[in-house]
């Protein structure tokens, strides 16, 4: 079976006809419900997929109603997003449901603790973030998944090496339905490319000379606070190149975390890193420049590379250009010129059923219909053509991300330096950053957190 692009399953065909209900329920008050559904030729189209497929089980479902915690709904809501394809054919083949439980960032797992002690869990939560696992499954907050989900089953086959890289105690507590790598792209302005005389990143990558080298001759070449120009910006710059080794912080071997900072590859990334801000490639902090991020100076011509997540540009074509300017692109990190392939931050889009949760048979069968719709060829097709009519892309544009998604599934790791425990992912995100944002020595850092973070591990570890 042939494994479609990795941001397919999230994005919405876009045959849809659009009604906005108002539905009361025992309140006073009205609560707006958002049904942007896809036509009903695409419908029935789904459903005859569906049905005709060996890979989906025919069962039926005893409840038909999935709650789901998350700070976004699965279900359209007032973005104007549409109907996902996998929640149609979740509608269709088994006349499921989601269920929204609506959270925010800051209050997700407090939540999520109160409704488990209540009686109230809901069935299934959001991994996607990289802090839930095996922090959750440590915490008594997730359960195994294995009476639900056949990981060699055709459906999930080629995400099992995945998903047995991840088993806690013998036991899977992560689902997860694929890699993905729009993790974090290097974001840049073509028409700033071109004015500094510079080689546009997109041909370095197609030539394999898009390294940490031509990365920094391009940086120190740039930089001159005088003319306000200024080189690496954002907030996620420091882990999505720390990625780019191949070596996680933490990453996982064996059912066990393992403590990484004391590889060679840490050791090299962090002096590049410090080597970065002692010759003012980093911007914040630089001259006038300040601690506050301005991603809107990519467009004015003032910051070279803006290492973000490609969700900047999952929207319409006229806000992504109000920020990143008419000129805007984007490649893969660079890679590291020692490493033995191109690493990139590989994010996942990932589950976990909660601890309590009633019908976890029908998240099963959910996430069955989200591999269903990642199987078919047809979607991607469906899915280029959307960021082609709503978001404004180019042919370019989407070939990039295909080499992303591609450089994502070849060279697949994670990092799970948020998911050992907040006092960990506290320290480590402060820390790890410090050569690149404070001109840190990273033989300072390691001597300073190396310890506590074993400590940290093992006690995960149990």
């Amino acid at each position: 079976m042939k494994r479609s692009r990795a941001f397919i399953s999230a994005l919405l065909l876009t045959a849809v006809s659009a009604s906005f209900l108002t539905a009361c329920g025992g309140s006073s008050s009205s609560e707006i419900i958002y049904d942007k559904d896809v036509t009903s030729e695409v419908r029935d189209a789904v459903n005859q997929a569906a049905a005709e497929s060996d890979l989906l089980p025919d069962t039926e479902l005893e409840n038909k109603t999935v709650k789901w915690l998350a700070t976004w709904n699965i279900n359209p809501d007032e973005t104007g997003k549409n109907k996902p394809t996998e929640l149609v054919a979740f509608e269709e083949k088994y006349g499921g449901k989601i269920e929204w439980i609506k959270c925010t960032w800051e209050n997700r797992y407090e939540k999520l603790s109160t409704l488990i002690s209540s009686g109230d869990s809901p069935d299934f939560f959001a991994a996607n973030d990289g802090d839930a696992f095996p922090k959750g499954a440590i915490q008594d907050m997730f359960v195994p998944v294995d009476d639900y989900i056949d990981f060699s089953s055709p459906l999930w086959e080629d995400v099992q090496d995945i998903n047995d890289g991840l088993e806690w105690n013998g036991k899977h507590y992560m689902i997860v339905t694929q890699p993905v790598g729009d993790k974090v792209a290097c974001v840049y302005n073509r028409k700033t490319i071109q004015e500094a005389g510079l080689e546009d990143p997109a041909e370095l990558y197609k030539r394999g000379e898009w390294d940490w080298d031509a990365f920094t001759k391009m940086l120190k070449s740039y930089v001159d606070p005088a003319k306000q120009h200024y080189g690496l910006e954002g907030w996620w710059f420091e882990f999505a190149l720390m990625n780019t080794t191949g070596v996680p912080a933490i990453g996982m071997e064996n059912g066990k975390l393992v403590n990484n900072l004391a590889d060679p590859a840490m050791e090299r990334v962090q002096n590049w890193l410090y080597d970065l801000n002692t010759s003012g490639c980093v911007a914040l902090g630089v001259g006038d420049y300040g601690w506050d991020s301005h991603p809107e100076y990519v467009g004015e011509g003032k910051v070279l590379f803006y290492p973000v997540g490609l969700y900047e540009f999952y929207k319409e074509q006229s806000t992504w250009k109000a920020t990143y300017g008419d000129d805007a692109f984007f490649v893969p990190m660079p890679k590291d010129p020692k490493a033995d392939a191109h690493y990139i931050p590989v994010g996942m889009e990932a589950y976990t059923m909660v601890k309590g949760g009633s019908n976890h048979e029908g998240v099963a069968r959910y996430l069955d219909c989200k591999r269903f719709v990642i199987l078919d060829e047809t979607t991607g097709d469906l899915a280029d053509k959307q960021f082609r009519e709503d978001y404004g892309w180019t042919d370019e544009m989407i070939d990039m991300q295909h080499e992303m998604q591609e450089l994502a599934e070849e060279n697949t790791f994670f990092d799970f330096s948020a998911g050992v425990s907040k006092d960990c992912s506290d320290l480590l995100d402060q820390q790890l950053r410090a050569a690149a944002k404070q001109g840190v020595q990273w033989s300072e850092t390691f001597d300073t957190i190396n310890s506590t973070v074993q400590t940290f591990v093992d006690e995960a570890n149990g």
